[in-house]
């Protein structure tokens, strides 16, 4: 099937990404970014049924087309018996979704369904673009930039991976809702008053185990200053554990999830997170000043690197898990208590974001689009 360029032709993309919320919602930022800019565009999603884009995705309007796919097993090499027969059948879905939609792009936002996608769309004949959210790419993308018309890159240190003529560095799309929040309706939200020091805890949806050890131990620390109050999400895997083991304080807020990211961000003082490159992005963009706790437990410890920069920035400072039980408190502490730093690290946070990536990676999709 050849696609059609012609004028009267409505853009048609494709994006593929998922397993986690860092591939699947910028995804989304995009898709949303190409309504705004085309709304006669037609857009859908290639993505697993098992994972968090079964759901997010049709919450957010676009349709999704399930394709199997299975990682690598290094450690459980039983597991990898079914691995060559799941990548053939993801691939030949994938060839059929692709002639079935007929894009005339698609758009790879990392995850292992990308992998079969995108290159089903090369082997049709279908220009690719890549975003990387991470300063260390994942494998599937670090393959896939070599036939990519565009890669799009959250931060810079990324580009030494990839074909630099083809790198532009825009960002990590970020929820618009999530800039311009009135600090005050944000405290009066958390019940935290003007005047006391406000410290943002939190470790992804599912949370840390590391983080929230660490809070347990140095919590009574944290909360003998008076001024100092402390929002802690401790993911839904921990909260009924933190919950039962931790005493009642009236300034402090046991959560499992926050609904409400913007007005947690415009509140806080300060933020103990780790450093997950929607995190990172979300930092930015709020200017938020933080303490930055890479994960060493995820794929090729690509957390640590995002930290590394927004550190060498001046954005954040960098805590190394291992120092994490007998640091956290002395770090935040010293953070909570300096004003001017706190200050410097907004505007150094302010400086390095890219609040309108979303925008700017829709526009090249659909300039190419558009220039055959």
């Amino acid at each position: 099937m050849t696609t059609d360029h012609t004028p009267s032709r409505a853009p048609r993309v494709l994006f593929a990404g998922g397993g986690t919320g860092g591939h699947v919602y910028p995804a989304i930022a995009i898709a949303d970014a190409v309504r705004a800019l085309e709304p006669r565009a037609a857009v859908a999603f290639a993505g697993t049924e098992d994972r968090i884009e079964w759901k997010a995705v049709p919450h957010a309007g676009y349709p999704i087309h399930p394709i199997v796919v299975q990682g690598f097993h290094r450690k459980q090499p039983l597991r990898n018996l079914g691995f060559p027969f799941k990548v053939a059948k993801g691939f030949m879905q994938s060839l059929s979704l692709v002639r079935a939609f007929d894009p005339d792009l698609v758009v790879g936002t990392g995850g292992y369904v990308a992998g079969p996608v995108l290159l089903a769309a090369r082997v049709l004949g279908r220009p690719i673009v890549i975003q990387e959210q991470n300063a260390f790419p994942g494998v599937t993308n670090k393959l896939l930039g070599q036939m990519a018309t565009s890669i799009h890159l959250a931060f810079p240190e990324a580009r030494r991976f990839f074909d630099a003529k083809r790198c532009i560095v825009s960002g990590n799309p970020t929820r618009a809702a999530l800039v311009d929040v009135d600090r005050a309706e944000a405290r009066r939200h958390f019940a935290v008053p003007e005047t006391g020091r406000l410290l943002l805890v939190f470790g992804g949806s599912l949370g840390s185990a590391a983080l929230n050890t660490a809070m347990e131990t140095h919590l009574e620390r944290l909360l003998a200053e008076p001024d100092i109050y402390v929002i802690w999400q401790t993911g839904s895997l921990y909260f009924d554990r933190v919950h039962d083991r931790v005493t009642p304080h009236e300034r402090l807020s046991v959560l499992k999830y926050i609904d409400r990211m913007d007005l947690a961000y415009a509140a806080a003082d300060a933020v103990l997170a780790r450093a997950g490159a929607i995190t990172c992005s979300e930092l930015m963009v709020t200017g938020t000043p933080s303490i930055l706790v890479p994960s060493p437990n995820v794929a090729e410890d690509h957390q640590t690197p995002n930290a590394r920069s927004m550190s060498d920035a001046g954005a954040a400072r960098f805590l190394a898990e291992a120092d994490l039980a007998g640091r956290l408190a002395d770090e935040a502490l010293g953070l909570l208590r300096d004003a001017d730093t706190r200050r410097a690290m907004r505007d150094a946070a302010l400086r390095i974001a890219k609040p309108h990536a979303a925008r700017e990676i829709a526009a090249d999709i659909l300039n190419r689009i558009n220039t055959p």
